[in-house]
């Protein structure tokens, strides 16, 4: 028995009839230079922007569209860096290299640098 193939974007009819009309409203903002960004009401310029907004839209009107595969979410790249800080660091406490604590002198020494450079001008 044949099975059937299930699209990648929404699983129902209904979700892909509101992102195709979400989309399409967009597309023709973004061609008539009519389509605004967010709350600064700068005109978007991008084409990529213009889909972002569609599918943001479309979202926000109830379809049903996954999030983008290649976008990783703020928690997992936080998991993920906790991971790698506790494989690294040796008996439980984190060590800083040796470049990176010169590193760090050098934009210290430079910051207060700048502040008594600023000082002497006044």
């Amino acid at each position: 028995m044949p099975t059937k193939k299930k699209s990648s974007s929404g699983s129902s009819p209904k979700s892909k009839r509101i992102v195709r009309n979400k989309m399409k409203k967009t597309m023709h903002e973004y061609k008539h230079h009519e389509l605004e960004s967010g709350r600064s009401g700068k005109k978007v310029k991008n084409p990529k922007q213009a889909i972002a907004i569609g599918l943001s839209e479309a979202r926000q009107s109830g379809a049903n569209i996954p999030a983008n595969p290649r976008k990783k979410s703020a928690s997992k790249k936080k998991s993920a860096s906790k991971r790698s800080a506790s494989k690294k660091s040796s008996g439980g406490t984190s060590r800083k290299s040796a470049s990176r604590k010169r590193a760090n002198k050098k934009t210290t020494a430079r910051r207060s640098g700048a502040k008594k450079s600023t000082a002497k001008r006044r």
